[in-house]
C-alpha cells in the first residue's frame, strides 16, 4: 500500500510511474500541465506533462 500519495492530486492513469496505485492519486508534490495547442480552447488540448511511463 502506497501510503505517500497528494491528496490534492486525484489520477486515474495507472500506467504512470507517479500513480498511488492503490488508490487514485499522483505520488508527486506538483503536476505541470501542458498543452500542445498555442492557445487551450479545451480540456483535449492539455495534459499532464509530468506522466512517465511505468
Amino acid at each position: 500500500m502506497n501510503t505517500n500519495h497528494n491528496n490534492s492530486i486525484g489520477c486515474i492513469v495507472n500506467e504512470c510511474k507517479f500513480h498511488a496505485k492503490d488508490t487514485n492519486y499522483c505520488t508527486l508534490d506538483k503536476i505541470r500541465v501542458t498543452k500542445h495547442e498555442s492557445m487551450a480552447k479545451d480540456v483535449q488540448c492539455t495534459d499532464c506533462g509530468s506522466f512517465m511511463k511505468e
